[in-house]
């Protein structure tokens, strides 16, 4: 084998920084590739430097003993045993460090420092493969070395790098971000070291706010290092459209700086210098529009790092910023946009194919970001009545949404224009968005008499259509099925929509209002609705819950049943059960549950979500905890208290209001509003039931397609198709094609995706809005939240993220993020509920009402605030908690 020339060797190893860009992640990592990209920005300073490539550090690897091994072992282990992470991260760095950098590579890398200068300081950085990327910028997670001077010292840090990509914080943050170890590679850069008069970093987009026209810059004396370890409070600048619109200069009293003879020191910084800005106003704008000039060019908001030499900007390293939510595609004016997942009780990201689904089937145009959904509210905001009338019912349903809204209105986002049409002015709901959209529009919605027949004809017609879409939707395969399914969406949509449907969810919310609005004037009474609502008829959902506990008792009599349930882990255990004794009984009980709400699961919105049909040991956990816990009869026993409850609740305010002025006129009337409540609030919940059904049965069909295309190799596993539209699957089942590209694109970013926190409203500038609930009339360090049931309870948290892992015992409380309709069969075994999303008509909060259970929802961070085990109490009438053991 011929002899490598010394150039061949450099040209190997080390890759001059204006020769790089950012095609070359492979070759020199995430910051060697956008470093070597800046150096060709026009108007850009970047520090002179090269790169150590990937296949340097692969020569060095492939020389450490047993690595394959380390590496397999490493990947088993979970990011949460920290101590095995630990201790084999540490394993493997020392094998690299004892490896001897071959004579020839360090050549490569002492020449390439002598070329520069040999005499000065550099920075000696690590550059992953996996780094500084648009979905994990890996920030800080592996090493940098500051002033090394001479090329020896530099190969050593170089190493050091090298080895620190499997320090214990890198691992575990590839492991929690879905990254292969072995698909990692580590390039090291190295730079002559800028001895700054005061470094910093600069964002392009406000990282608090996500506001994209507001750019914040951080700015300390000496090295940047001392802001980035917190050593210092870093003088801060706002800057919007070119102006500082806010300045706050700390006092700096220590710096960090380099020593002559290498490394870096803590210093005092000079008494008189201390309070003074480390960046003139001047200054501040001239490196935003420099900011803006390199945003520009990677075509997203970036993370800055930059030095600030003899009045020039040096800029060291720029990176995406990965927490930023993104932005709904726009047309370039001012929008608003109203989260749909704070409305469907499911924040979690969607994949694309879940996206595309519930954009196809719903009432109202949506936009998708961050693997979520959002309709824009522009339009209604823009005129004084609609305006209020969208204000008025967001505040009903989430206060939140509701002050989010004004908040972003007192700004004067969007123009004020009183002759604004409705045309094409979407609603904010899914299952009941032309309802909402008829309370926004201003005119109430028809009354309705009622009467019981009413919702039983809907849910017939109903059940009709569905049993319908599932004996033709079996007859359809190919380009037919999703021909198909256009019409089907069509019916969908028409279901959905019918005009008497929505007469009688909004009768029974507006019956609800009424009730609690006009007994807390006229008795005092606050939240009677509450009471008056328990066991409503009708309730697809509440039944759901009850008639969990219905299977427990089937099952409890026999306990090698219970037992071998207790040990299930593969989903064909219903198989199984017939062999033991009283088997067939509780598999026969578990299957007709599953025949009548086996579509549902969690994130139902979600079509990809796995449904209980598919994944029935799902279910277990509750169920069994039920068969612990509950007594036999419990759910024919819990209705009837209800609506025992319910009965005397409304002799006894019919009794108090003849008692009043005019009693005979308000008893009347409210006994209406409570036949209305009693008739129809049960309703409310089936046409999500309705949705779901039809998603089951789309689903199967889909799946069908899917797993063609596996046999005939044009997707890897059914499941990938998850990642396409539905126009793309009907493309791939047409032409037989698939951009596997695509597909692992959209993985990464739905695995990002996950990782972000939707925002109740989000403008077209970026800006994530929360709203506040502004309440001084709660104890101080109370959790607030809204109230959305009646009651106080206290009890032992139990902080549950997964159904499927619930583990609930008797007077428990329920802590979770958020619930939807699938989480009902253990709401039956809570004694009161905490969530950090929901409002007062979304799913939780009305089955909550149902059952009796003291709810608080909204609660920001509760799961985060409250610990597993905590004791609170839950003041779900005045809508806080209270921590009562720390």
């Amino acid at each position: 084998m011929r002899e490598l020339t010394t150039d061949e060797t450099t040209g190997r190893y080390v890759v001059r920084l204006p020769d790089i860009d950012e095609t070359r992640v492979d070759v020199v990592g995430g910051k060697g590739a956008h470093l070597g990209a800046l150096s060709r920005i026009d108007g850009v300073h970047v520090p002179a430097g090269f790169c150590v490539t990937t296949q340097a550090f692969r020569r060095i690897l492939a020389e450490v003993p047993s690595i394959d091994d380390l590496l397999d072992r490493l990947a088993r282990r979970s990011p949460d045993d920290r101590e095995a992470v630990r201790a084999l991260g540490a394993e493997i760095r020392h094998a690299i460090r004892a490896v001897p950098v071959p004579a020839d590579l360090a050549a490569a890398i002492s020449g390439s420092v002598d070329e520069l200068d040999g005499r000065a300081g550099y920075a000696v950085r690590s550059s992953a493969t996996a780094e500084d990327l648009p979905t994990a910028s890996f920030a800080g997670q592996h090493d940098t070395y500051l002033n090394v001077v001479g090329p020896t010292a530099v190969v050593e840090h170089v190493r050091r790098c090298w080895a620190s990509l499997f320090s214990e914080r890198a691992v575990t943050y590839r492991q929690r971000n879905g990254v292969d170890h072995r698909t990692v590679q580590m390039a090291v850069v190295v730079q002559q070291l800028v001895l700054p008069d005061a470094a910093g970093i600069l964002f392009t987009a406000d990282p608090v706010t996500g506001d994209r026209r507001v750019c914040s810059v951080d700015a300390g004396f000496g090295l940047g290092e001392a802001l980035v370890s917190g050593l210092v409070n870093p003088d801060v600048f706002k800057v919007r459209d070119g102006e500082i619109v806010s300045r706050t200069v700390a006092t700096k009293q220590r710096a960090i700086h380099a020593l002559p003879a290498g490394g870096t020191r803590e210093q005092a910084v000079d008494p008189q210098q201390r309070g003074q800005p480390a960046l003139t106003d001047t200054q501040v704008v001239r490196l935003v529009q420099l900011g803006r000039r390199v945003e520009a060019h990677f075509g997203s908001p970036q993370d800055i790092e930059w030095c600030l030499a003899d009045d020039d900007f040096q800029i060291v390293q720029t990176r995406p910023i990965t927490t930023l939510f993104p932005v709904p595609a726009g047309d370039g004016n001012n929008r608003v946009y109203v989260s749909v997942g704070h409305q469907q009780m499911m924040t979690d990201a969607m994949k694309p194919l879940g996206l595309s689904m519930w954009r196809s089937t719903a009432m109202a145009p949506m936009q998708a970001a961050g693997g979520r959904l959002f309709v824009d509210v522009t339009q209604r905001l823009t005129s004084p009545a609609t305006r209020n009338a969208l204000l008025e019912l967001m505040g009903r349903g989430d206060p939140l949404v509701r002050d989010a809204l004004e908040t972003v209105l007192g700004r004067d986002f969007i123009p004020t224009r009183p002759d604004a049409g409705l045309a094409g002015a979407p609603a904010v709901g899914a299952e009941v968005g032309a309802v909402r959209a008829a309370a926004a529009a201003g005119p109430a919605v028809p009354p309705i008499d009622p009467d019981p027949a009413i919702v039983a004809g809907l849910v017939e017609r109903s059940q009709a259509s569905i049993a319908a879409l599932g004996r033709e939707i079996r007859t359809k395969t190919g380009t037919a099925l999703f021909e198909f399914l256009t019409s089907a969406f069509d019916e969908h949509k028409r279901i959905l929509g019918d005009p008497l449907s929505m007469q009688v969810i909004m009768a029974g919310m507006e019956a609800t209002w009424w009730l609690n609005e006009h007994l807390r004037e006229w008795l005092g009474e606050r939240n009677a609705a509450d009471t008056l609502t328990l066991s409503a008829p009708g309730n697809v959902t509440s039944e759901m819950g009850l008639a969990l506990l219905d299977v427990a008792d089937v099952i409890r009599p026999h306990p090698e049943v219970v037992a071998y349930l207790h040990g299930v882990e593969d989903e064909g255990f219903l198989d199984e059960l017939p062999k033991l004794p009283g088997g067939t009984e509780a598999r026969q009980a578990i299957e007709a549950y599953l025949d009548r709400y086996g579509m549902r699961c969690v994130g139902e919105i979600d079509i990809t979500r796995p449904r209980w049909r598919e994944r029935p040991t799902t279910l277990l956990p509750v169920l069994l905890e039920h068969v612990r816990h509950a007594e036999p009869g419990a759910a024919e026993r819990r209705f009837e208290r209800g609506r025992q409850a319910a009965e005397q609740k409304a002799r006894e305010v019919l009794s108090r209001l003849r008692a009043l002025p005019d009693g005979a006129r308000k008893a009347a009337e409210t006994e209406r509003m409570i036949d209305r409540v009693r008739t129809f609030a049960g309703y409310r919940e089936y046409p999500k039931y309705d949705i779901i059904s039809r998603y089951f049965l789309y689903k199967q069909a889909l799946l069908d397609e899917a797993d063609r295309l596996a046999l005939a190799q044009v997707i890897r596993d059914r499941e990938d198709v998850f990642f396409l539209t539905v126009d793309e699957f009907h493309d791939a089942v047409r032409t037989n094609q698939v951009d596997d590209r695509l597909i692992r694109q959209r993985r990464e970013e739905f695995r990002s995706y996950q990782a972000l926190r939707p925002p109740r409203v989000l403008t077209s500038d970026g800006e994530a809005v929360d709203g506040a609930y502004r309440r001084d009339d709660v104890p101080a360090g109370a959790l607030v939240g809204l109230p959305v049931s009646s009651g106080t309870v206290e009890g032992r948290a139990r902080i549950i993220l997964d159904l499927g892992r619930a583990d609930l015992g008797p007077g428990d409380i329920l802590v979770t993020a958020h619930t939807d309709p699938s989480w009902t069969p253990l709401f039956v075994a809570a004694a009161g509920l905490v969530t950090e999303v929901g409002g007062l008509m979304t799913h939780g909060a009305v089955i909550a009402r149902e059952y009796g259970l003291p709810a608080v929802v909204g609660v920001a961070d509760a799961t985060r605030l409250i610990r597993d085990g905590q004791r609170i109490r839950v003041h779900a009438t005045d809508g806080y908690v209270e921590i009562l053991s720390r």
